[in-house]
This record gives structure tokens, sequence and C-alpha cells, in this order.
């Protein structure tokens, strides 16, 4: 049984005190297989909000408006540096919908696109020590899943003993699920101006969603200014 340390940065909280992030441990998932029907309703969603973005622009979106002022408070431009989950809307806008990829990652991308804000999924059996959400320094840097070495100066990120490995921007080559992966951590960038009861509420309905399809068990926490940390083992789980 893995048992995940996960703790956020209490300055963290000095520039953005209302942040909040949607921590999920799952275990005993299975990513290597998809419903044959679920490919189908999150196309279906994508050509759904496709329509929807015609005519409303994609700041329109609660989820998205916030972490645009989130970057912005961390010293980050959001029109050169977009957050993954705007990214994602912004293709959807142009008529381009989200590539599968494996079946813990397409989820990833649904759940960022139908909440609109920054998710990440990643491999724990791949993630070395306990994990920190900080903000990142000039030194910060990792090859992301964009094919890039990435400079983290000013981004939120999450890192573990080994340095950084996941940012709300674009996440890095060394813990992404695969379909291997059986234990894994999900980071969900809240919005802000969600209650700790209403963050609660969506954590824990995304990660029924998200074991509804995988299976496993899973157990959430929200990190806050008022609990900045948690130890997660989903032993008991949900």
């Amino acid at each position: 049984m893995i048992t995940l340390r996960i703790q956020a940065d209490e300055t963290l909280f000095e520039t953005v005190p209302d942040l909040k992030f949607g921590i999920l441990h799952y275990n005993r998932i299975s990513l290597a297989d998809a419903p044959g029907m679920l490919s189908g309703r999150i196309n279906l969603f994508y050509e759904e909000l496709k329509l929807d973005l015609a005519d409303k622009p994609v700041t329109d979106f609660p989820g998205i408006a916030e972490w645009r002022k989130v970057w912005k408070a961390f010293g980050k431009d959001p029109g050169r540096y977009r957050p993954s989950a705007e990214a994602l809307m912004r293709r959807l806008k142009k008529g381009e919908t989200p590539s599968p990829i494996n079946l813990g990652a397409d989820l990833n991308n649904f759940i960022s696109v139908r909440e609109a804000v920054p998710c990440g999924l990643y491999d724990l059996d791949k993630i070395t020590g306990p994990v920190e959400i900080r903000s990142g320094g000039e030194e910060d840097e990792y090859e992301g899943l964009n094919g890039r070495m990435n400079n983290l100066e000013n981004l939120l990120l999450t890192a573990d003993s080994v340095g950084p490995f996941g940012s709300p921007f674009v996440d890095s080559r060394r813990t992404p699920a695969s379909t291997d992966t059986a234990h894994a951590l999900h980071v969900i960038y809240l919005c802000p101006s969600l209650s700790v009861d209403e963050a609660a509420e969506m954590t824990r309905g995304i990660g029924k969603l998200f074991t509804s399809v995988t299976g496993g068990r899973f157990e959430p926490a929200v990190l806050h200014a008022g609990r900045p940390a948690a130890d997660l083992s989903a032993a008991e789980g949900k």
C-alpha cells in the first residue's frame, strides 16, 4: 500500500488566500482498457461544447477566468503561458478535439474541460517521497509532455524529492499515468471562489466518476489555508 504525503507551501496562501487544491489518491485502478461507450460519450460532450463555444468566449467560464487571475497573482502572463484547461478549451473553440492518449489521460482531459480547471494525473510508482505544491523558482524546469524544456518560474508546481514533475501549465515526461498505472495521484486546481465544503464535494465527485470507469478505490482531500497538508493511502477507499 502506497501512502501519500502531500503539502501545499503555506506561502501560497499569502498570495491567494482562497487557493484550494483537490487531491485524490487512487489505489488498484486499471487504465488498460476503456469501456466501449466511453469514447463516444466524451466526444459527444466535446461536440456539444464546441457549439456552446461558437458564441461564447472561453473566459466566460468561471474556472478559466479565476485561474487567469491566479496566474497573474503569481507573476505569470496567462496570455503567453495558458493554464492547461484554457488551452484545451481554446483548441475546442477552434474545432479541434483532444486526441485519445490513454484511459487516464483521456479522463483527466475530460474532467479538466468539464470543470474548466487545470488537472494533473500522475503515476505514484514514479514519484519519490512526499509531494509538495509550491511556486516555481528560476531553477525549476523539466522536459514536458509538449516535447519542450519548460521553465516553471512563477508557476505553481508539484514536486517530489527528485524535483518538479507537474504543473497546471504542462506536466513532465517523468511521471504521467499510463496503461500500466495502478496507483495514482490526481491534483485538481479548484476555483478559489468555492467554499471548502463545495471543494470537498467536487473532489469527491471527481473521484467517484474516475473510479466508476477505472475501478479501484480513492481517498480525497482538499488542501487550503486551514489544512495545507494531508496523508492519504486509499486503504479504505470510497
